[in-house]
């Protein structure tokens, strides 16, 4: 899944993590990421990978907004918000890729047990 990594939080993970940065990218792409379960919204999936450096706290004032194709961690997770909404997670970048779209079939693109490769766009 291509991805930008222009998020509001990059900076704040990586100061979390004390990766910095560049340092969140590599660790985002450089995992497997597997779909352990769906909620929130139709078409969140919630992605769990290897890199427990990337565990990072939910923000502490969620959004009123955060915007359709979001890419984002929180916990262990990383997701991919699929349409706008509100939200606590941290957001590290954005992607094209539409996670649920009615027109698909079937809709849902992340659903249990699929596997996502993130590349930086």
């Amino acid at each position: 899944m291509p991805v930008a990594y222009d998020g509001e939080d990059l900076a704040e993970v990586g100061r979390l993590t004390g990766l910095g940065e560049r340092g969140v990218v590599e660790a985002h792409t450089a995992q497997e990421w597997t779909v352990a379960f769906c909620g929130f919204a139709p078409g969140f999936g919630y992605l769990v990978g290897t890199d427990e450096r990337l565990s990072v706290p939910r923000r502490s004032v969620p959004r009123t907004r955060v915007p359709a194709r979001a890419v984002a961690l929180a916990g262990e997770f990383s997701g991919v918000y699929p349409r706008e909404s509100p939200g606590g997670w941290q957001l590290i970048g954005h992607t094209t890729v539409q996670p649920w779209d009615l027109d698909r079939d079937p809709p849902a693109l992340l659903v249990p047990g699929v596997r996502v490769r993130f590349v930086e766009a």
